[in-house]
């Protein structure tokens, strides 16, 4: 859509002055008709008045005449209205205008009434439903929820309320040898624009990726913060992930209230989706493989041809950014602070939470205890193996785990629930043995998908185009040549039977006195002894 032109906006701003005359000729024709009761109205006043809403000194005397005889200033005209039954038409017809007045039109040739004029209809759409009804009934509510206003949340203080969500970054990485498009899981403090913690997966996020993202942002000092500190509530979706049990436990067991919000609802946690869009429109589009570049034509689009970034490069540059995002962006609703300054600024105490207490809730624990044993500790058919288990064979424990992440576990006291330390998988295979395990892994669901597309070919049937309704009728003629040569080649493809080659089976002949299956007796020969 081409910009407006000055001409275009010349006749914008008439049209807007010519509204705002209309709407201000009641109350000037009250104010001369009171003049006029108090016998002091003057040509002065009436000329002002013309001047003041742009019209002719004739059509302010006509309305103050038909305001002293009760008249109404202006002759309302009837005019086409919206009605329930158009409304529905446009739901039917998904929107479109022409269609209905297509049907509308059908109608009134019917009952022989003046059809309605398509320039008409769209002027009545236009006046009569708002936007948001406009694009509900084209799009759905969805769509119809962009044009609702929404309220502002009061200000509060840090950590107060967090947003938690999923991010799909728009950009292709390498990853264990294939392009992927990462994921990002990352909370946000809604007060102070803070980015608490993140965590990167290359693949869809699951709940290690909530409980390692909360870790973070729980943290602080050292490699996390500066922020951290335990939150008051958080607002999530309805993502499985984040109603898994182990989140849940892991929040409750804080005292974080947890607000799960409706379906299809992001306005109700604004402040990470606009995290959301930042992301995407300061970072991950200047990045190679970006996409949503813009396309060069209808097959190519811009920077598909750069090389892609490999997953530990991406990871280092969202971490910059994250940085530069939460230290050097200035926010215009907070007077130009950063998110940081911002919150060295708050003086609201925080909730510390020490690195055993989160070993203890931000993992997912076993139902059952364990026994440690001379071999370890067996866990999901896997061995563990740690220096710290020496001497304490036929000691009951309780592991603690990140799940997907099952190269270590956290072993607890099955007392007091104390740590007791961190256990390795014992005869962890090498990287050339994974390698060859994923390696046999692809070959064999190459040959599978090869056998099926094989099989697909021979099942596939084409059909014959057809101009006019009729039934389906198949294109590829077969003599009955061709259909018992393919049935031959198909039984002699099926796998032999395990008998000798010169395998004849005796045919017995038996007596007339028997009986053979499939067979009238009344009309065998009777036997003689």
């Amino acid at each position: 859509m081409e910009p407006p032109g000055p001409d275009d906006l010349i006749d914008e701003e008439l049209a807007r002055r010519q509204q705002a005359h209309r709407e201000l000729l009641g109350p000037a024709v009250r104010a001369l008709l009171e003049l006029s009761q108090r016998d002091e109205l003057t040509t002065a006043h009436v000329e002002l008045s013309a001047h003041t809403l742009g019209v002719h000194v004739r059509t302010v005397w006509r309305n103050l005449a038909r305001a002293r005889l009760g008249e109404p200033l202006r002759r309302d005209r009837d005019r086409f209205e919206i009605t329930d039954d158009i409304r529905t038409l446009l739901a039917y017809h998904r929107g479109n205008v022409k269609a209905v007045h297509k049907e509308l039109t059908q109608d009134a040739q019917k009952t022989g009434a003046t059809p309605v004029s398509l320039s008409t209809l769209h002027r009545a759409v236009k006046r009569d439903l708002p936007p948001g009804d406009r694009a509900g009934l084209k799009r759905g509510i969805p769509a119809s929820r962009g044009h609702d206003p929404h309220l502002r949340r009061p200000p509060t203080a840090r950590n107060e309320e967090w947003e938690g969500d999923h991010k799909q970054a728009p950009v292709h990485v390498w990853a264990d040898g294939r392009l992927v498009k990462p994921w990002v899981t990352w909370f946000c403090d809604c007060h102070t624009g803070m980015i608490m913690g993140w965590a990167v997966t290359p693949h869809f996020p699951h709940r290690g990726s909530i409980l390692a993202a909360l870790r973070s942002c729980i943290l602080h000092g050292d490699t996390y913060g500066p922020a951290g500190g335990l939150p008051t509530r958080i607002r999530i979706d309805r993502g499985r992930d984040f109603l898994s049990h182990a989140v849940q436990d892991a929040l409750g067991a804080f005292a974080v209230q947890v607000d799960v919000l409706p379906s299809y609802t992001p306005h109700l946690k604004g402040s990470i989706e606009n995290l959301n869009r930042a992301a995407t429109s300061m970072f991950f589009s200047t990045l190679p493989r970006y996409t949503h570049a813009q396309k060069l034509d209808t097959r190519r689009r811009s920077g598909e041809k750069d090389p892609a970034l490999t997953f530990e490069g991406f990871v280092e540059l969202f971490a910059q950014w994250v940085h530069a995002r939460n230290t050097e962006h200035q926010m215009a609703n907070y007077g130009g602070l950063t998110p940081l300054e911002w919150w060295n600024s708050e003086d609201t105490a925080l909730r510390e939470v020490s690195s055993a207490d989160l070993h203890a809730f931000l993992l997912e624990g076993d139902r059952s205890t364990r026994v440690i044993h001379g071999h370890g500790i067996r866990f999901k058919g896997r061995d563990y193996m740690a220096g710290w288990m020496t001497g304490r064979s036929g000691t009951r424990v309780h592991i603690r785990f990140q799940p997907h992440h099952l190269d270590q576990i956290e072993v607890f006291d099955d007392d007091n629930r104390r740590h007791l330390g961190t256990a390795y998988l014992a005869d962890q295979a090498t990287d050339e043995q994974i390698e060859q395990v994923y390696q046999a892994r692809t070959e064999r669901a190459r040959r599978l998908r090869r056998d099926m597309r094989r099989a697909e070919t021979l099942r596939r049937r084409r059909f014959k185009a057809h101009t006019t309704a009729g039934p389906a009728q198949t294109s590829t003629a077969m003599t009955r040549k061709e259909a018992a040569k393919e049935l031959r080649t198909l039984r002699s493809s099926r796998p032999a039977d395990d008998l000798p080659a010169d395998y004849m089976p005796r045919r017995i002949i038996p007596p007339g006195r028997w009986a053979v299956p499939g067979t009238d007796t009344s009309t065998q020969p009777e036997a003689h002894p």
